[in-house]
């Protein structure tokens, strides 16, 4: 423990506390002000909590922590300890939060499903942050490792359609209501467009394979148009072994469009691929370093 805490700077500590607080806001405001009043449960540990509210009244923030600990203990040796101790520093802040800060905010008592966009819109936004400081708040994140740990054949993706259904629909039952399931749905859809819009999308952009006998000429158009390198990859066609240099270029989604007019005004034969690529760092782009502290 000593030696965990030692690597783990004030400065650092205090960033991290400053946007788990941050962070634990955005997130409770969507569960308790939006999701509680609607009368559907979110997906995961959140969403147990709430229904545990709704039957016995019982805090949500301190049923996160107790419904967090046997998790925590089956995923420990998965984890690593310093992974661990950030996200159970995560887990209490968010805990508190949820129990003592947000009630004070005025409950959302209008449409439920513009509740259920709300709630996923800010859980999103607000497990972002965390997840962005290399924390995580427990729950099924960690559920979902140790499923697969002891059932390997099974994927990632389907251990948390299994476990994201269960909760869904004990939600429809307590809350006897079909829409329920429709509203949590919806919710957990938003929460991950959220997050992968966040952390992926605003550094998305464009990948582009340009096959062509004026490769040269291509590159030097590309830059002279949008002010981005080319790189050429030694290729060799599988039917006429004939040996050539594929342009390969990452831009920013604006600027595809330039780039595929340069090549067919200089090669109106050119075979043109067009990706996307989530995240691009280097010059021009991204510091790589950036979200890795």
């Amino acid at each position: 423990m000593k030696a965990i805490l030692s690597k783990y700077p004030p400065r650092e500590l205090g960033m991290d506390l400053l946007w788990d607080i941050v962070g634990g806001l955005i997130f409770n405001i969507g569960i308790y002000n939006f999701a509680s009043n609607a009368e559907f449960a979110p997906v995961g540990v959140s969403g147990i909590a709430l229904i545990l509210y709704y039957l016995f009244h019982l805090p949500m923030g301190i049923m996160t922590v107790v419904l967090n600990v046997p998790i925590l203990l089956v995923s420990y040796r998965l984890l690593g300890r310093k992974f661990l101790l950030r996200s159970i520093k995560s887990m209490v802040i968010f805990a508190i939060l949820l129990d003592y800060v947000v009630p004070l905010i005025p409950v959302y008592r209008g449409d439920p499903l513009y509740a259920a966009i709300c709630t996923g819109v800010f859980s999103g936004i607000g497990l972002t942050i965390v997840y962005m400081r290399n924390c995580s708040t427990g729950g099924t994140d960690f559920l979902v490792m140790a499923v697969r740990k002891l059932f390997p054949h099974f994927t990632i993706g389907q251990i948390s359609l299994v476990i994201d259904a269960v909760v869904i629909l004990a939600g429809a039952m307590v809350f006897t209501n079909l829409d329920a399931v429709i509203l949590g749905m919806l919710s957990s859809v938003v929460t991950t467009m959220v997050i992968d819009k966040i952390m992926y999308g605003l550094g998305a952009g464009k990948l582009i394979f340009v096959v062509t006998h004026r490769e040269e000429e291509v590159a030097r158009g590309i830059e002279e148009a949008t002010g981005r390198g080319c790189t050429f990859l030694h290729a060799q066609g599988s039917y006429s072994m004939e040996e050539k240099k594929v342009i390969m270029c990452a831009c920013n989604n604006s600027q595809a469009i330039p780039i595929r007019r340069v090549v067919h005004r200089l090669d109106k034969n050119a075979f043109v691929i067009i990706t996307d690529s989530n995240e691009v760092f280097g010059e021009g782009f991204k510091y790589i370093g950036d979200s890795l502290n």
